[in-house]
């Protein structure tokens, strides 16, 4: 006998139609490589995060495990939060992001604008702290948790959907490098298993975000300045699943300094876009002329107003 299967709700539902987006050829210095970058701010949410949201709450829908005016609760520091608060009002969802104290005021807005509900735990308990919390609430409500730092449909995402673009777009279908900071890590070892999948020869950099101002890099952990990038917390980042793989530490001022060079070439990106452009380039240098290197712009700038990356921004024409 069949499985059941619950068909996916339809009405004013645009997800759906959401068609693939760019990759295009960037090349900030004149004299420095070309890196292919996948646009991905310009999804719904404004981030790569609506991919994860959208794969795991249809599957989840499918499977019976949600149903209209079921809720989802999350922990995350802001972009999934977002792109599950905008994938839960079109599928009819409740949504509960769990978050730490201190992430952008623009990024709660967001939540709630699109009905979502926003539980803040302390600063200091960090993302694993909003991790146990969420689960809490989850146990308690008999809400659906996608669990994004252990979900293997995170990566799968990644694999199956935005890796396929990609190889459809990039010039030959090749990739020799894959560059992405790692948050929960589907990004990254998604796309690594798409371009291996397909046949290519194709190594994968992980792009670490060190604090800077006399900070000795061994003992550093990631940089809070770049959001987004966090240490240790990853279940689907492991070393196995990516052999060869090689982290490529990038300071955070040199991280800022390029999301804001690349702002003022019109790309409206966040802090972990720069941090991602700048291991890219050192990628394409350690791999050599004639290396396609891919990468992806996580998100919009918009999330970011608050912070020092729009607020230290310097405001003559053309600076960086």
């Amino acid at each position: 006998m069949r499985p059941p299967c619950r068909p996916l709700p339809a009405d004013g539902r645009f997800l759906q139609a959401v068609g693939p987006t760019p990759l295009v050829p960037v090349r900030l210095d004149a004299e420095g490589p070309t890196i292919w970058c996948k646009l991905e701010f310009l999804n719904p949410s404004g981030s790569t995060k609506d991919r994860i949201a959208r794969y795991m709450l249809e599957k989840a829908w499918r499977l019976g495990e949600l149903c209209p005016g079921g809720e989802v609760i999350e922990a995350s520091s802001g972009s999934t939060s977002i792109a599950l608060a905008l994938a839960c009002a079109q599928m009819g969802l409740r949504f509960t992001a769990v978050m730490p104290e201190g992430v952008t005021g623009e990024r709660l807005i967001t939540i709630r604008a699109y009905g979502g509900d926003v539980v803040l735990v302390p600063r200091e308990s960090g993302v694993r702290g909003a991790i146990a919390r969420a689960e809490e609430l989850a146990l308690e409500r008999k809400a659906f948790a996608p669990r994004q730092f252990e979900n293997p449909d995170n990566a799968e995402a990644h694999r199956v959907w935005t890796g396929q673009e990609i190889l459809s777009q990039v010039p030959g279908g090749l990739v020799h490098g894959v560059v992405s900071g790692v948050g929960t890590g589907g990004t990254v070892v998604g796309l690594y298993q798409a371009f291996a999948e397909a046949g290519c020869a194709v190594t994968a950099f992980v792009a670490r975000p060190i604090a800077g101002l006399g900070c000795d890099i061994e003992c550093c952990s990631f940089s809070p300045r770049v959001p987004g990038v966090v240490d240790g917390i990853s279940k689907l980042y492991r070393d196995a699943d990516m052999p060869g793989r090689v982290e490529l530490d990038v300071s955070d001022e040199l991280a800022m300094g390029t999301a804001r060079a690349l702002i003022r070439r019109g790309f409206p990106v966040g802090p972990s876009s720069g941090l991602n452009y700048a291991a890219a380039v050192e990628a394409a240098k350690r791999l050599g002329p004639g290396a396609q290197v891919v990468t992806v712009f996580p998100d919009r700038m918009e999330r970011y107003f608050s912070t020092e990356l729009i607020q230290q921004t310097p405001l003559t024409r053309g600076a960086a």
